[in-house]
């Protein structure tokens, strides 16, 4: 099974440890072998991105700071969600999965996380008001494990098996909530909020096969004798994706 990692810092292979290992926990869970396929978000672009990542069975984008490769993520989310392929987006991951489907709603590139343009129109992603105005940021993140509520009914749920769980936080900017109707409207759903629903620590597309996006990081909490249940069910909706396709290419 190929999973293409979309990073920027892809040559520096250890920055994804964590993500590597909790692929291949999660292909040994199902006795498949994981071929991961780094891909340099940087590389990609509007002519290339669909030939570079076809053919992959899933797609998983990191985390990340700063401006350097965004739209090569972008591009990455939009493959994954026009083509029904099953995507984990992992902090910033989530982040540019939520500017990609917000664009394509309002059929506009302006749309974008105020860490990346200031002076968007549309900051779906930004800092939170009591954060706005702070020069030094370095206390200003949100560090550590947080609850996080699931909504019944959702792939998150489902992959979890549980009403609620604690997971770990490194990250500054927020999913704004001044969006989040337009958002619903257009199929990307909330499906993890804070427990008094005021941050968003979940999303995912409705009616995809698997794709899913996280404000936390998984990935530090998976093991070999138990794959973080994300990673788990990013591969089962791989791998039943592998077997349709191999199904049809048998009975053309």
């Amino acid at each position: 099974m190929k999973v293409a990692v979309v990073g920027k810092y892809v040559e520096l292979r250890d920055a994804y440890l964590s993500v590597k290992e909790s692929l291949i926990h999660a292909g040994a869970y199902f006795d498949t072998e994981v071929e991961i396929l780094w891909v340099h978000s940087e590389s990609l672009n509007h002519d290339n991105f669909a030939s570079e990542l076809r053919g992959v069975h899933a797609i998983v984008v990191p985390g990340g700071f700063g401006e350097r490769g965004i739209e090569g993520k972008i591009l990455a989310a939009r493959y994954a969600r026009e083509n029904n392929i099953p995507y984990l987006g992992l902090c910033l991951g989530m982040q540019v999965m939520v500017v990609e489907a917000l664009r394509t709603a309002l059929g506009t590139d302006a749309v974008n996380s105020t860490e990346f343009d200031s002076e968007t129109p549309y900051p779906v992603i930004s800092l939170l008001s009591e954060q706005r105005g702070i020069d030094e940021k370095g206390g200003t993140m949100r560090l550590g494990a947080y609850p996080c509520h699931l909504v019944a009914g959702s792939k998150a749920h489902a992959a979890y098996g549980v009403d609620e769980v604690r997971e770990r936080h490194r990250h500054r900017y927020e999913f704004n909530n001044a969006f989040r109707d337009q958002l619903e409207d257009f199929g990307l759903v909330a499906s993890g909020t804070s427990p008094d629903g005021s941050l968003v620590e979940v999303c995912e597309i409705r009616d995809h096969a698997f794709m899913v996006g996280t404000q936390f990081h998984p990935e530090f909490r998976s093991r070999s004798d138990r794959p973080h249940p994300l990673f788990r069910e990013l591969l089962n909706a791989a791998k039943r994706g592998e077997a349709a396709q191999l199904a049809g290419v048998a009975s053309a």
